[in-house]
């Protein structure tokens, strides 16, 4: 078996292209050695800024041999239908075989194709390859049609120790790779992988991007633990500047610590955004230490001393124009700036900023009553300043510190910290990993921003479709989900639509929505999608704390024996009612006629029907829901017996409308507690 070497070398690759470019790589290789019937035992591709790499272990030298038998016409045939089998298989007349069974004389061609050496597969598939390579963005240059992220310079492919010879643009492929753009310039020739990846180490090159990762972060941490400091974790940074390196040589400076006055998220923001410097906390203190890391790609002959220098030097710059952000928002009140929202456009349809405060200001008062604790007035104020830092130069310059800046301004302004503390908490959570708000002023402005969107863009049918939200409003469903769950608020959706302003129609698409959000939210928990839908179906059913406390209950019910069974019947009473309201084109949920009941069994299911709704009725207004589940789960015995021993469609037919009533109060008692045709075996 054989091993195959990969390498587009090329002028930087983008950071953030890499890792998708390095799959792309082998998804798309692979896939052509598939489709040739190639198998192969192992691949695994790299990334560097200059080069992609690839390697495919357990190839065979050459394609298997392939014989097909292709029936043909009878001899007897007309000889145009001959003579077209001929040319569709490529062979003459006395090329195939007659063969006979008991249909007849027919003609048999025999295909017999030797398979072709894999590195002929190869030099015919990689060029392919790389011109379909989907690049995001890609460029042409010179005189050639070929488009790369960047000019292509050269291509290593090896199997089986030997050169695969192709070219594609003037690029031709052999064995010639080149190191490190400045410490190890010189090409070299490789064998294979282990002395491809062996020999660019000596050149001054980390093939694997999880290795530069891995070498970075422990230079981060022994610079650490010898200075009483603690990396900031930023996982996404470092998988940007191993991007950015080929060998990745960590140095540390400083910076002046009177930028610390500036609060510290400005800062991190800033050295993070155009810098791409690792920082650090202080280890007693937990503040952020006015250090930070440079990964350079070299190794400087001074120590790294002149890049320290000359970034110290521009970080300096950097933080200045920080701090004068800082200064300068801090000349005018933050409630001095609302008026500016009303200059700022949300959405033509939605008004501008301004509007969009002012609505939710009023949402996030009236949905107060619903919140434990919530102070109407700090509510209000909160609501009123919540965008207001957006137009400030601080989030201007940087937009991922809405929010957090204005509740730094409100503070300086001597607003109360609830209402400070709302202003950065209202945009949360932003994904799955964001915590919850819990405090009752930012719950209620949290709630009401998200609400006052989703009712907006609906009203404008402005919905998500497929793939596409372009104003993450499934991201704010679930945001509001997770508010009220988590901080276990009875508020009820509708009621909260209606607030905002949603028409019927709306707050009913709406409702809809949030039961297909609030089943990806708790897939993860283990509850069953189709008892969410089965609870939310039924009418009126939209306070999201109790619903799930229906759901979880429920789901504890068909897990016994007790639901399971009547499961099973619901299924059972509900088909034959179904078919026989289409037959005799009338229906029969209507109530029973307690004098038209002869057998025991009808009797006694009869009686323990009526004890079942009334008992289910009275749990689930006092929302005790597994006594509601009890209260069906005693209706077991009868149903059983019923369906063994009652005929329902006797010849009697008084006897028989009366049973399939019987039936349909089945159906009755059981969506009491959810519609169970929406749960999956139940219909």
């Amino acid at each position: 078996m054989a091993e195959l070497l990969l390498e587009l070398f090329s002028e930087e690759i983008p950071a953030r292209m890499q890792a998708r470019a390095a799959e792309d790589l082998k998804r798309l290789v692979t896939g052509a050695l598939k489709e040739a019937e190639l198998d192969f035992e192992k691949a695994e591709s790299f990334a560097t800024p200059r080069r992609l790499a690839l390697v495919v272990d357990g190839l065979p030298l050459a394609q298997p041999d392939v014989r097909e038998e292709r029936r043909g016409p009878k001899v007897d045939a007309p000889e145009k239908a001959i003579e077209g089998f001929l040319n569709s298989v490529g062979l003459t007349r006395d090329q195939v075989t007659e063969v006979e069974d008991k249909k007849g004389r027919y003609l048999m061609a025999v295909i017999e194709k030797q398979g072709q050496p894999t590195a002929d597969v190869i030099s015919e598939a990689i060029p392919g390859v790389i011109r379909a390579f989907p690049w995001p963005k890609s460029m042409r240059w010179g005189d050639g049609s070929l488009t790369w992220v960047r000019p292509l310079h050269s291509i290593v492919c090896i199997l089986d120790g030997q050169a695969v010879a192709f070219e594609i643009d003037g690029v031709s492929a052999g064995a010639t790779t080149a190191g490190h753009r400045f410490m190890a310039p010189e090409p070299f020739e490789v064998a294979d992988f282990a002395d491809y990846k062996a020999k660019l180490r000596d050149a001054k090159v980390v093939l694997d991007p999880q290795e530069r990762k891995l070498d970075i972060t422990e230079q981060l941490d022994l610079y650490a633990q010898d200075n009483g400091l603690v990396p900031i974790e930023d996982v996404g940074l470092i998988d940007e500047v191993a991007g950015l390196v080929e060998w990745p040589v960590v140095l540390f400076g400083e910076f002046d610590p009177a930028f610390l006055e500036v609060p510290e998220e400005a800062l991190i923001s800033a050295i993070r955004t155009h810098q791409k410097y690792p920082m650090f906390r202080d280890r007693q203190t937990g503040r952020l230490a006015p250090k930070f890391a440079v990964v350079a790609n070299l190794e400087a002959t001074d120590g790294g001393k002149a890049i320290v220098a000359g970034n110290e030097r521009v970080l300096s710059a950097r933080l200045a124009d920080t701090k004068f952000f800082w200064d300068q928002d801090l000349k005018a009140g933050l409630a001095s700036r609302v008026p500016a929202l009303n200059e700022i456009v949300f959405h033509e349809k939605l008004g501008s900023l301004g509007d969009k405060v002012d609505r939710v200001g009023a949402l996030a008062v009236e949905i107060c009553q619903y919140i434990p604790d919530a102070d109407r007035n700090l509510v209000r104020g909160a609501a009123r300043l919540a965008k207001a830092d957006l137009t400030t130069e601080m989030v201007g310059e940087f937009p991922d510190l809405q929010g957090i800046m204005g509740r730094y301004y409100a503070l300086k302004d001597g607003e109360d910290p609830a209402v400070a503390d709302a202003i950065a908490d209202h945009y949360r959570p932003q994904g799955p990993g964001d915590t919850c708000p819990t405090a009752p002023v930012s719950v209620a402005v949290a709630l009401a921003d998200k609400i006052d969107t989703l009712v907006g863009f609906f009203g404008i049918d402005e919905k998500p479709t497929g793939s596409k939200d372009p104003f993450a409003l499934r991201r704010a469903a679930l945001g509001v989900i997770r508010l009220i769950l988590e901080n276990d608020l009875r508020l009820p959706l509708s009621t909260a639509f209606a607030a905002a302003g949603a028409g019927a129609d709306v707050s009913a698409e709406l409702v809809a929505f949030f039961a297909d959000r609030l089943k990806v939210y708790l897939r993860e928990q283990g509850v069953r999608h189709d008892l969410i839908t089965a609870v939310f179906a039924l009418s009126g059913e939209d306070d999201l704390v109790r619903l799930l406390a229906r759901v979880e209950a429920l789901q504890s019910f068909l897990e016994t024996d007790d639901g399971a069974n009547l499961q099973a019947a619901y299924k059972r009473a509900t088909n034959i009612v179904r078919i026989e309201e289409k037959g005799d084109d009338m229906s029969y949920a209507a109530d029973v006629d307690t004098a038209l009941l002869s057998q025991d069994e009808e009797k006694a299911l009869h009686t323990q029907l009526v004890q079942a709704t009334e008992g289910a009725a009275s749990a689930l207004a006092d929302e005790r829901f597994e006594d509601a589940m009890a209260a069906l789960a005693a209706l077991r015995g009868p149903v059983d017996a019923f369906f063994d021993e009652v005929t329902v469609n006797c010849d009697d037919a008084d006897l028989r409308r009366n049973r399939l009533h019987l039936l349909s109060q089945i159906r009755a008692t059981l969506d009491q507690v959810a519609d169970f045709s929406k749960i999956e075996g139940a219909a």
